[in-house]
């Protein structure tokens, strides 16, 4: 009882989260605006992508950026929209309407807040790296995809997948408004690589929106803006959820909760080793990702997870505590309220530029030569769950690629696990040669069991009468490997051989034993811990053998 109260109050905010403030507050109150000012044009942008528009992708900036910097656990992550999760809210969009995305994001919140008390938080370090990459890359493509019809000049027709209204934008193409669009990405693009050159406290995708957005007006270019916002938070309200409508969105409250949950803790973990606060506790920021979720959601907003590149901003502006991810949602709260003339008057093509933009700085050209010049199995886990990102689903590219890289893992170790017949070390004696001394090295999978067997009998040893089972060498065996040996210790004795077993490690002893080893062996004195007594013993089977 005592331990659980004591788990629960670690997924609590206590004293110790702002243990830096009094030295810090300077530079985080500094941080949150600076993060506030990069958020504002990605969390519009990322609204409008995931087809809930500017206003849902600003109030989830907001709301759920607030709740998640106090409960989360990590001290400078920065939570709200992102890339990812406007990629799989869309669909979800497009098939279930707008009027399922605050139950679908009450309902992912509740599945990510329920694994953190649970205490999966953990389970992202199993996740291989080149399935991290290969998502974030096919991520970075999806994006970019996304942009090109409203950088063309034209809307998404409901429901169309990315590539083929990618595809559509180009093959009918109007040069007369693509022209105009075009070149607002054009300037926005160019902006933002130029002037962060000039100097690095330029807020570059908020000066390149301004820019574009005045000359617009100034010169009287007619496209499409974002439109009106709302001047004032809504009154939060929990979604109506009857029986039916709840069958049908928990097959996508759960792909959106997985993926809220995985980026959610790669950008915790990202951050843990940039900023010199700590680690983060994964299961606390799990927690913390729920409830902003259900609180976005009760707001009228989309699901959150933490935002890597708004998390490194924060970051390299000096963030030490979490003030500055509250300063961040209370800089954008100060928009709704103050703003949302101005920020309506924004092209919509001048947050495709931001987008697109954004989505090349994704992808890290040094990481993806790294991993194609490693291993062919970790290359093809790349390019295969970058490609399934793309053309398929998110979350099932990550599963795809757990699995793909849990095969080539499970090859690599069956590789290095070895059955080898060994001579006796002692001087021959008739009858020898009925005795295959096996010893087992590596790991003991199913797949070794053939060459057990092939090793007892084989060209030059075809009477074989006592087989010794060498195990001191053997590192890893799970309860397929015991059973697996149980199986063949079964078969040798049915066959006549006589089975000793060698050398069994302490930590292998009760594994064994539960599977039932021991109990297919003729006698107890064939668990033996010494070579020369397992061979002396051999020896006396052989020689009661007719001749």
């Amino acid at each position: 009882m005592i331990a659980a109260v004591g788990d629960l109050a670690r997924l609590l905010p206590n004293r110790r989260d702002y243990a830096e403030l009094g030295s810090s507050w300077r530079r985080d109150i500094l941080a949150g605006v600076t993060v506030g000012v990069v958020a504002l044009p990605l969390a519009l942008a990322f609204g409008i992508s995931s087809g809930v528009g500017a206003a849902a992708g600003l109030i989830t900036a907001v709301v759920a950026g607030l709740v998640a910097a106090v409960f989360g656990g990590s001290h400078v992550q920065v939570s709200g929209p992102t890339g990812a999760m406007a990629v799989v809210l869309a669909p979800v969009v497009a098939q279930f309407g707008l009027a399922s995305v605050a139950l679908v994001t009450v309902l992912a919140g509740i599945l990510v807040l329920a694994a953190g008390l649970t205490g999966l938080g953990r389970a992202v370090t199993f996740i291989p790296w080149p399935v991290i990459e290969g998502f974030t890359l096919g991520i970075a493509a999806i994006i970019f995809l996304q942009q090109i019809p409203a950088a063309l000049g034209q809307g998404i027709p409901a429901g169309s997948r990315t590539l083929s209204a990618a595809w559509a934008a180009v093959s009918h193409i109007e040069w007369a408004s693509a022209a105009k669009t075009l070149g607002v990405v054009g300037v926005v693009a160019v902006s933002m690589v130029i002037l962060p050159r000039l100097h690095r406290g330029i807020p570059e995708s908020l000066t390149a929106v301004v820019v574009v957005t005045l000359a617009v007006a100034a010169f009287g270019i007619s496209v499409a803006s974002i439109g009106e916002l709302p001047s004032r938070l809504p009154t939060p309200v929990l979604p109506h959820a009857d029986g039916a409508a709840m069958r049908t969105l928990v097959g996508a409250a759960l792909a959106i909760a997985a993926l809220a949950a995985i980026e959610s803790l790669l950008s915790a973990r990202v951050a843990a080793t940039m900023a010199p606060t700590g680690p983060y506790d994964p299961d606390r920021e799990l927690v913390g990702q729920g409830l902003a979720s259900v609180a976005s959601g009760a707001f009228g907003g989309m699901p959150a997870t933490g935002a890597i590149a708004r998390t490194a901003v924060n970051v390299r502006s000096g963030a030490r505590t979490r003030v500055s991810a509250i300063v961040h949602s209370l800089v954008l709260l100060a928009v709704v309220y103050l703003a949302t003339g101005p920020v309506s008057a924004i092209p919509l093509s001048a947050l495709a530029g931001v987008l697109m933009v954004t989505s090349f700085r994704m992808i890290s050209a040094g990481t993806v030569r790294k991993i194609l010049r490693s291993t062919r199995s970790d290359a093809l886990t790349f390019i295969l769950t970058a490609a399934i990102t793309v053309c398929f689903d998110l979350v099932e590219a990550v599963e795809i690629g757990i699995v793909v890289a849990a095969f080539f893992a499970l090859r690599a170790v069956a590789r290095r696990s070895s059955v080898v017949r060994e001579d006796l070390p002692d001087v021959y004696r008739p009858g020898d040669e009925q005795i295959a001394l096996l010893r087992l090295d590596g790991a003991m999978f199913f797949g070794v069991a053939e060459r057990i067997s092939s090793a007892i009998v084989d060209a030059d040893h075809p009477h074989t009468s006592v087989v010794i089972i060498r195990m001191s060498q053997l590192g890893m065996l799970d309860a397929t490997g015991a059973h697996t040996l149980a199986q063949i210790c079964t078969e040798l004795e049915a066959r006549g051989i006589t089975v000793i077993i060698k050398g069994v490690r302490d930590e292998h002893m009760d594994l064994l034993t539960n599977v039932g080893v021991f109990e297919t062996l003729r006698h107890e004195n064939h668990l033996l811990d010494s070579l020369d007594e397992a061979i002396r013993h051999a020896r006396t089977h052989v020689a009661r053998q007719p001749h």
